[in-house]
């Protein structure tokens, strides 16, 4: 299992951002893909998370109403975007994606085992 993300950048305060997961090498039926990220000196925290299962979608508090995780129209990619509204210079870090496979039943996304963590993206807000 390999995911990538890409699509960062440099963007101003208000502004917005794309980054999208590429993953490959996996063919599990149901899966969930999730976005983190680390800013410098703070630890990994969950950002968003989709399941292949329902189309069920979680964000952190400080995310929701700005992002939106959404998966490619044509299934089979595998793709997953988080479209980024309104960015904040507190959401600046490297965001990465990875997945889980398999069926979870709680809805807490980021508790899950994630796999194909690869090299992240970096997002920096900044006037």
């Amino acid at each position: 299992v390999q995911l990538q993300a890409s699509g960062g950048g440099l963007v101003q305060p208000g502004g917005s951002l794309r980054p999208s997961c590429a993953a490959s090498e996996f063919s599990a039926g149901y899966y969930t893909i999730g976005w983190f990220r680390q800013a410098p000196g703070k630890e990994r925290e969950g950002v968003a998370c989709f399941s292949s299962s329902d189309g069920y979608t979680y964000y952190r508090d400080s995310v929701k109403g700005r992002f939106t995780i959404s998966r490619s129209r044509d299934s089979a990619k595998k793709t997953v975007y988080l479209q980024m509204d309104r960015l904040k210079p507190e959401d600046t870090a490297v965001y990465f994606c990875a997945a889980a496979l398999g069926y979870y039943s709680t809805s807490d996304c980021f508790s899950y085992e994630y796999v194909g963590w690869g090299q992240g993206t970096l997002v920096t807000v900044s006037s």
